[in-house]
């Protein structure tokens, strides 16, 4: 587990203890836990590698209120880059895990919630990211539901640059330098499902093909736009109020 992932997963569960609550009558529940993601191995690779999915999901306010308006924190997590571990990347520059923090608002009508997040980065990249989707929630029983999904990511200039930007010092015969500019820079559907074997544990699984949009998908880092991942974990469903 890396450090980014055991401080967010001690953070959640110190929140959720009774005794770090002051009830104001409001309460805020999501799901945490660890898993395996299959995805590629840098951010526009043809290759798919294994990587710890880091669970922060499915966020609720006030569970049961009548449909509306939500602010919800938003987080995400972006692991590393190493050049060495791709021929496809030599002679690019190293990029550090990175994670994300920042606000997530949503507006629900019934099973359906559309929503827009924003988030700055540290660590590996600097930049501000966030996505603009929608979301179907389908309850197949009491222990199984079911969402399908669609998103835009967007991510400024910096964020475009870090990932998919080639510097001077990094060009190659075959890979001119390239400094792409921020806005969408890929288009996601997907399927997700979660089990509740057991009272707030469950088992979740997360089916996504992304394609890379503009500026990140014309970078000569980029091997296909086309990006799929599967990802599969177990996360305990936590609870707190304040």
């Amino acid at each position: 587990m890396t450090r980014i992932a055991a401080l967010a997963l001690v953070a959640a569960t110190a929140l959720s203890q009774p005794a770090l609550a002051q009830s104001l009558g409001r309460e805020l529940s999501f799901d945490a836990g660890l898993g395996v993601k299959y995805s590629p191995e840098f951010m526009g690779s043809d290759n798919l590698d294994a990587s710890p999915w880091l669970i922060l999901r499915n966020a609720d306010a006030d569970r049961g209120k009548d449909d509306g308006f939500s602010i919800l924190p938003s987080l995400n997590y972006v692991g590393k880059r190493d050049a060495g571990d791709s021929e496809d990347l030599r002679g690019m520059e190293d990029i550090s895990r990175a994670g994300e923090i920042g606000v997530k608002l949503s507006w629900r009508v019934g099973d359906l919630t559309s929503y827009g997040a924003v988030r700055k980065g540290f660590g590996g990249h600097h930049g501000v990211v966030g996505e603009l989707g929608a979301k179907y929630r389908f309850e197949a029983s009491d222990k199984l539901t079911l969402w399908t999904g669609a998103e835009l990511g967007l991510g400024d200039q910096d964020f475009t640059g870090t990932y998919f930007g080639v510097g001077e010092g990094e060009a190659l015969a075959d890979r001119p330098e390239y400094n792409p500019d921020g806005g969408a820079y890929i288009a996601r559907i997907s399927v997700e499902a979660r089990y509740e074997f057991m009272p707030d544990t469950a088992l979740m699984g997360r089916l996504t093909y992304g394609r890379l949009l503009g500026d990140a998908g014309d970078s000569p880092l980029v091997e296909t736009r086309s990006q799929p991942s599967i990802s599969i974990g177990v996360a305990r469903r936590l609870n707190f109020r304040f």
